[in-house]
């Protein structure tokens, strides 16, 4: 079976790259085993980290929450296996800037044993606002890399005019496949995701993006829904162009809606959550199994088995590449995520986090190439899905302009990485960009804290201010008084005054 071809809206630039996902999409999910630790960072999330509720040496099960949201934009964090708590401490995470992060150890006894699960009901009699807080309680974010808190997501769509839900299941970046076999394996999980989602927003129509080389996946998907019999979900292809995944990308193909300039999907009526998201809804809410695995795909040409995994949150790369078969002799380099979006770390003891789609290990030399000199060619504006001009970008990151930044868009740029891979040059734009990024950031928060820092100023000094006229005023009244008064009255008031002066040298 495949599923009908729809109109489409279009994507400016963009690039047609090889997939490398035929080696890793071969096998069946693998099971990684219960590892003897898991690692557990306290931060997975976009916004505050959560903060630990267990001590060392507690015992906790499975699917417990360990460490819960400080603040409204916040997830708890769920042991992914039973234990003991031998360690709240720094440990190497896949951050981009490299280094440690603070991670809850848990020490395996082996036995998996789980907590009492949450009341499983059904979910369409539960009412939206109750269906929300229930998938905050699930420690839920969105798995396609951004890891925002769907919950939050959720529930700033339902203060707008909200039309579409818009199931994201386009892998557009090479070597990533894991969205590729969960819809394969899992359709029925990921359509049934996508009705809790519906009931959640109140809104009558989803779409599921697929790419047009994924017919497994699509004819999956086309059978599940058939036996759904659900005729608000819809199933459209999409051209297997490069970045057509982002989500503001995702809303002009699917919904041909633009996403203004600062905007978000939600601006046009759209809200996009990634298909392993919707799968994770279904679990908890349908199954009562909070987010504590995830599907990531191992591969590159330093592995010797790619395949995609199914690995407890908190498991490190190092247990996980044992499982699949090890390394091969070319590996020497380890990215976290896609070769183009990825990070890049230096020891496989770090964890597999919510945000953890790809493990690649391929051969550094694969991605060394020597910088050149701009020769202005534009090569990278025609390719920019986001429609600036990554030269002139890249000119005033140089100068670190940050008026000339603003105004040429820099904060629309969604690190993509096209205009590098199309650079002569080999000048890293992105990073670039990245980094110019960040200090726009750091001098918002500097005129932030110095605009902060004015108004406690002037309201000191107008606090003062006040004061002294109360104090002038009553002077005033006090002379005028006297003028009127007798000698007794004069002295009253003197006395007073006088209590008044010890009072406050005191």
């Amino acid at each position: 079976m495949t599923a009908p071809t729809y109109d489409l809206g279009k994507l400016h630039g963009g690039l047609r790259l090889p997939g490398h996902k035929e080696s890793s999409t071969r096998e069946p999910i693998l099971d990684v085993p219960v590892p003897a630790n898991v690692v557990l960072p306290i931060e997975q999330h976009v916004g505050e980290p959560a903060q630990p509720v267990v001590d060392v040496g507690d015992r906790v099960l499975k699917g417990q929450p360990v460490a819960e949201p400080d603040g409204e934009m916040g997830v708890p964090v769920h042991a992914s296996t039973s234990g003991t708590v031998v360690a709240i401490e720094q440990w190497p995470v896949s951050r981009r800037q490299g280094g440690k992060a603070p991670c809850i150890i848990i020490e395996s006894d082996g036995l998996d044993e789980a907590s009492a699960k949450q009341d499983i009901a059904d979910y369409r009699k539960i009412e939206p606002a109750d269906l929300l807080l229930r998938i905050l309680n699930g420690g839920i974010v969105g798995l396609g890399g951004a890891v925002f808190p769907t919950a939050q997501k959720l529930m700033q769509a339902r203060t707008g005019e909200t039309e579409y839900l818009i199931l994201n299941g386009v892998e557009c970046e090479p070597y990533i496949s894991c969205d590729d076999v969960l819809m394969r394996e899992r359709s029925t999980e990921v359509l049934g995701g996508a009705q809790v989602l519906l009931h959640a927003l109140q809104v009558n129509t989803c779409y599921v993006a697929v790419e047009s080389d994924k017919p497994e996946a699509i004819a999956r998907l086309t059978e599940a829904l058939a036996d759904l019999d659900d005729e608000r979900i819809v199933i459209k292809q999409v051209p297997t162009i490069y970045p057509s995944g982002g989500e503001d990308q995702l809303v002009q193909l699917v919904a041909n809606r633009e996403v203004p300039s600062g905007g978000l999907p939600t601006d046009v009526g759209c809200i996009v959550q990634n298909v392993g998201t919707a799968a994770a809804v279904y679990d908890w809410i349908v199954r009562g199994e909070p987010l504590i695995s995830r599907i990531t795909t191992v591969t590159g040409d330093g592995i010797a088995n790619p395949t995609n995994v199914r690995s407890r949150i908190g498991t490190t790369i190092a247990d996980i590449v044992n499982c699949t078969g090890g390394y091969t002799d070319r590996a020497n380099h380890l990215i976290i995520g896609g070769p183009l979006t990825g990070k890049s770390v230096s020891t496989d003891e770090v964890p597999v986090v919510k945000a953890s789609n790809c493990v690649l290990v391929v051969a550094k030399s694969t991605y060394t190439r020597g910088e050149l000199p701009c020769i202005r060619c534009g090569d990278c504006a025609a390719v920019c899905p986001v429609q600036l001009l990554p030269q002139q970008l890249f000119w005033h990151a140089c100068a670190d302009d940050e008026k000339q930044l603003r105004d040429f868009g820099l904060t629309d740029c969604i690190e993509c990485g096209c205009c590098d891979l199309v650079c002569p040059s080999h000048i890293p734009l992105t990073a670039n960009f990245r980094i110019a990024k960040g200090r726009i950031r750091e001098l918002a928060d500097e005129k932030a804290r110095a605009e902060r820092a004015r108004r406690r100023f002037e309201a000191r000094n107008e606090r003062l201010e006040r004061e002294q006229r109360e104090r002038d005023d009553e002077l005033a009244r006090q002379k005028d008084a006297a003028k009127t008064a007798g000698p007794a009255a004069i002295a009253e008031i003197l006395k007073r005054k006088q209590r008044k002066d010890e009072d406050s040298s005191s």
